[in-house]
């Protein structure tokens, strides 16, 4: 059985034998896969969810392909982007001017994407591969997370740095006017930290720029370098949208949900979302003294990244694997341990479960969803076994996560109508278990997932 348990629960005013009819919709909906929505991205008037122009909420699954425009080639890209297209991914996010050589080694062209690592003098050849890709990504239902830049290239006190405020600017401005058109995010700081008025300077101009060159027709937010958030750097920005967290690479027990639980104390309302927890295949701790780099963060590590942060109020997820971030192929330098060719750990297990994340969430009116500690009354409340829930605004619903399947109880009043319909949802496999409907009373109930133990429970 499943290393994790959801459990949702369901308000229902019918009999038992009507409501398993509607569980029998509600899992063969699952099952389905859903249309490319209209172009472009907006805050939900709750101002904790993203949607579409039209006003349907968009669920935000991620994956991190930040060498995507430097590394690969058009078939290449074509390929990763079928495949996360197939997976229902919803974003990717990558990078204009790279992490790794972004700046002085070609694109598998031949190209540069900077005359003389000017940022004022931007090379053609190499913006019309990035076009493509985008055009792509776009035409899969696909929503690109885009970087100008990594944060290293303003960073001041890095040896790379290349912007100025003047030159931030009319980089943002010159990416803004290209991509108007595009269905896209506009990703700021590219996992770095902002120390000191002038390099708070250079990433206000950048963002001022892209505002220009689009007409402010996309989102902004800002991937900060992790542990961290967002909302420690730039919450007072006039051009923030919506708040990024990166909860990192140091602990498979450390609870990314925290990171939700502070944005959304914070005034105004934003979204916020993990843009970079807890990789597939990266070694747990890396950048500790002694970490072993044998030792990886599996698909068990970054579903519970996922269900405790959207179960804290997280507007969406995002998923990563060491070896897809930077493209590795056998005899490129490895980043990190990378040991698996991107073409074969884009299909880690990890990978498929993110699917199974968002049909869960998608078949139910998530948006309603709020972080609700209070429904449950006894369980785990720290620690690698924490028991996360969310609970619908009116009631109707809520999601109830046991990651290493440890026993809870949950306060029923909490819920509105006079049945409950509950439901085990395998994270593994997306199987939904209709465990019993009854009357809502007693007010508090205990329930035990159906096989615990990490690696074996049940859902």
């Amino acid at each position: 059985m499943a290393r994790q348990g959801i459990r949702d629960v369901r308000r229902s005013a019918r009999p038992a034998g009507r409501a398993a009819a509607a569980l029998t919709v509600v899992v063969g909906w699952l099952a389905s896969s859903a249309s490319a929505p209209a172009q472009g991205l907006l805050v939900g008037d709750d101002g904790r969810h993203l949607a579409r122009p039209a006003g349907t909420p968009f669920f935000w699954l991620g994956d991190t392909a930040w060498e995507l425009f430097h590394r690969l080639d058009l078939d290449e890209a074509r390929r990763y982007l079928d495949d996360r297209a197939s997976k229902d991914f919803t974003v990717v996010q990558a990078v204009v001017l790279a992490e790794l050589g972004g700046l002085d080694v070609p694109n598998p062209n031949g190209d540069l994407p900077l005359e003389d690592r000017d940022p004022s003098r931007p090379v053609d050849a190499y913006f019309e591969h990035v076009d493509v890709i985008v055009r792509l990504a776009n035409d899969r239902g696909l929503v690109v997370g885009m970087l100008p830049t990594w944060g290293k290239y303003w960073k001041l006190d890095l040896p790379d740095s290349i912007f100025t405020p003047e030159n931030a600017r009319s980089f943002g401005r010159f990416l803004g006017a290209r991509y108007r058109e595009a269905d896209l995010v506009w990703i700021l700081g590219g996992d770095n930290t902002i120390e000191g008025p002038e390099e708070r300077a250079i990433v206000d101009a950048m963002a001022a720029g892209l505002a220009e060159g689009d007409g402010g027709a996309h989102l902004m937010t800002y991937h900060p370098r992790g542990p961290g958030r967002s909302s420690d750097l730039v919450h007072g920005a006039d051009w923030l949208d919506f708040h990024m967290y990166q909860s990192s690479h140091a602990s498979r027990e450390l609870d990314n949900g925290l990171f939700a639980e502070h944005d959304r104390a914070l005034e105004p309302a934003r979204p916020t979302l993990d843009g970079e927890p807890r990789y597939e295949a990266i070694p747990v701790g890396f950048y500790f003294r002694n970490a072993d780099p044998l030792d990886r963060f599996d698909a068990f590590d970054v579903r519970r990244a996922a269900y405790w942060s959207l179960l804290a109020g997280a507007a969406g997820h995002t998923y990563g694997n060491n070896n897809v971030w930077q493209m590795w192929v056998p005899g490129r330098d490895p980043v990190l341990h990378a040991d698996i060719p991107w073409w074969e750990a884009i299909d880690h297990p990890g990978a498929f479960q993110m699917r199974l994340v968002r049909r869960l969430f998608e078949s139910r009116p998530f948006e309603k969803l709020e972080p609700d500690p209070a429904m449950i009354v006894g369980g785990p409340t720290s620690g690698g076994a924490k028991v996360r829930a969310a609970r619908a605004r009116d009631g109707s619903f809520a999601f109830i996560y046991s990651p290493m399947g440890e026993p809870f109880a949950v306060d029923d009043t909490r819920l509105s109508g006079r049945r409950i319909k509950q439901i085990w949802y395998d994270p593994r496999y997306g199987v939904a278990h209709h465990f019993h409907t009854r009357p809502r009373p007693p007010p508090s109930r205990a329930s035990r997932p159906p096989a615990p133990a990490r690696g074996t429970t049940g859902s």
